[in-house]
């Protein structure tokens, strides 16, 4: 009998035998910044992702990656999980796969980031929006993308990419001070020429967000202007376009990873500055308009570790279903030499009146909301 065989089958057997076990022992807490287990035992390939409550169980979405310095760009598509516990994920595959066709805006080896899905009622659509960028083209198109589905977890069908809201000036809430109002004819600063620049093609769309408000409202929050100004822009009744309703938040300082939440009638926005790959404080703001006037409010993170996000990057902020004052913090831990193993940052997000703190954790569960 051939021994090397032999040998091969046991270790085939043995890594089966270990994944099982794996498999067999449930999570029941979070340790952030650890490798994390899907039901296959491999790790949760979903960066730069959001969450979607639907039918009691909660679903991730998220680029997918692959190993080494390609996986920054999308090879494969939109990643998806389902889980009634979120400590414990089962992989339900790719939910929008990238197009094998070069000319397709979603052609394998573009960059497609940060997708966000959300359920518009009145269609009964998952709808799902993502940074785009077009392949072999770097960061230059800096479009948003739109796929829907009838099923949650897809397979989702790609209808589009653009720049929104070409030809519309932004809003303004009452009382913004008419030096605070963009004028095209004579552009005050960088970032308001970069805004002139794009009036008429549509605003640069890179990192973003999707909110839908108490009242079914959706909202596309987004990096625009070579990322010194987020833009929160109005979605229509679908959620699959932009209705020219938009307002500027923060202008002139660079901005990305926009998180977006609701509390006690009070707007929260959790964003990081722009450092590439590298970490850097995290910052937010609050409003009592989606539209604003939107306040700077300082870095959340409290503690060591809290001047570079403790090493991530934010992408979503998690309401709880059921619970009362319940926000997880999700952040990226980048890793772009090795983009499959980069990791994530969960963390309970903590009240102190309306204000908030996020502190780091190596280890905790959901009973921290309890308390």
């Amino acid at each position: 009998m051939n021994i090397k065989r032999i040998t091969f089958t046991i270790c085939l057997l043995a890594g089966a035998f270990l994944s099982a076990q794996a498999q067999a022992v449930k999570a029941t807490q979070f340790t952030p910044g650890t490798i994390w287990a899907d039901n296959n035992g491999v790790h949760i390939n979903a960066h730069g992702g959001g969450l979607l409550f639907d039918k009691g169980k909660y679903y991730w979405f998220g680029e997918h990656k692959i190993a080494g310095g390609a996986g920054n760009r999308a090879m494969v598509g939109v990643h998806c999980y389902s889980s009634k516990d979120m400590y414990n994920w089962k992989d339900e595959g790719i939910a929008l796969p990238v197009s094998p066709d070069s000319t397709n805006d979603i052609a394998k080896g573009c960059i497609l980031e940060r997708p966000k899905v959300v359920y518009n009622k009145k269609t009964k659509k998952y709808v799902m929006w993502f940074h785009l960028e077009l392949r072999g083209q770097s960061y230059k198109a800096a479009r948003t993308g739109l796929a829907t589905s009838d099923k949650v977890a897809g397979p989702y069908t790609f209808i589009k990419s653009y720049r929104p809201n070409a030809g519309f000036m932004p809003f303004y809430p009452e009382g913004t001070p008419d030096a605070d109002k963009v004028d095209c004819a004579n552009p005050k600063n960088k970032s308001e020429g970069f805004f002139c620049r794009d009036l008429p093609g549509g605003q640069m769309a890179r990192d973003m967000n999707v909110f839908v408000d108490d009242d079914g409202k959706a909202y596309h929050i987004f990096s625009a202007e070579e990322n010194f100004t987020l833009d929160i822009a109005e979605l229509n009744d679908d959620y699959t376009a932009h209705t020219g309703k938009f307002s500027r938040v923060y202008a002139g300082h660079q901005t990305e990873a926009p998180a977006i939440f609701k509390r006690n009638g009070i707007y929260y926005l959790i964003g990081s500055g722009t450092t590439g790959w590298d970490p850097n404080p995290a910052r937010w703001f609050t409003a009592k308009s989606i539209y604003g006037p939107w306040t700077y409010r300082g870095n959340p993170c409290k503690g060591a570790g809290a001047e570079i996000t403790f090493g991530g990057q934010s992408t979503y902020v998690l309401p709880i279903a059921g619970k009362k004052d319940a926000f997880i913090f999700m952040a990226d831990k980048w890793t772009p030499k090795d983009a499959i193993d980069g990791r994530y940052l969960w963390l309970p997000v903590t009240f102190k009146g309306d204000e908030i703190e996020i502190n780091w954790a190596e280890k905790w569960d959901l009973n921290v909301f309890e308390k």
